[in-house]
């Protein structure tokens, strides 16, 4: 019976650890999603009807390439000179997007790589 009862605990342990982790990883998704564009609205041109703050580019790290918003889980990158934003998550780079226009408005992050002095070509 004894061995039973720890080898039940065992496994139970192991699920609760697993559990636990799994909630960890998704809290840190959502933070870092939520924290990336903290803006609102202003989705048709000429895009000035947004409520919220604009990308704080000053935050950002700047690496060899452009710059770099570091989350929990995910690192978002931003290439200054193509205005490619890719995910980086544990290592794993997947290339999302390049700019679009409302984002070139709102958040100016052609000013914000030509101040860290990148030559941005988007």
């Amino acid at each position: 019976m004894p061995a039973r009862l720890v080898r039940k605990t065992i496994i139970v342990g192991f699920a609760l650890v697993g559990f636990v982790s799994v909630l960890l990883l998704c809290i840190g998704l959502i933070m870092d999603f939520r924290s990336i564009d903290q803006t609102q609205g202003g989705y048709e041109p000429p895009y000035t009807d947004f409520t919220g703050q604009p990308i704080r580019w000053q935050e950002l790290d700047t690496t060899a390439t452009g710059m770099v918003h570091r989350g929990y889980v995910v690192d978002v990158l931003i290439d200054c000179s193509s205005g490619m934003m890719t995910f980086d998550v544990f290592g794993l780079a997947i290339p999302w997007r390049n700019f679009s226009d409302r984002v070139l408005v709102v958040h100016k992050p052609r000013d914000a790589c030509e101040e860290r002095g990148f030559s941005p070509r988007f």
